[in-house]
């Protein structure tokens, strides 16, 4: 996902971890981002946040970050791990054990 400042990258990043739905995150940019928005030709410096979960996780993650985001529609999309190391994916399973809906 994207954020306009680090500041908000980080307070995401940090609701992600703390929830236990992602065992990672990290904040990077800042990024160009040349994009349409409202019918117009828009340029913006962003953050980009990538958040590392399971697939289980990944819709709740990404609803609590739409409802904590400052944007009208954020960017938020999820990619496959399609590999890895065993060690790091089984450490990822590990950390966001917990982690899911709240009550």
């Amino acid at each position: 996902m994207t954020a306009p400042t680090v500041e908000e990258a980080e307070r995401l990043a940090r609701l992600g971890v703390e929830a236990r739905l992602a065992a990672c995150a990290q904040v990077s940019g800042p990024v160009r981002s040349t994009y349409w928005w409202k019918g117009e030709v828009t340029v913006a410096e962003e953050w980009v946040c990538t958040f590392k979960t399971t697939g289980p996780l990944a819709e709740e993650l990404g609803l609590r970050l739409r409802r904590a985001h400052s944007y009208e529609v954020p960017e938020i999309v999820v990619t496959g791990i399609g590999g890895g190391d065993p060690d790091y994916l089984a450490w990822i399973t590990e950390e966001t054990a917990g982690g899911g809906p709240a009550d």
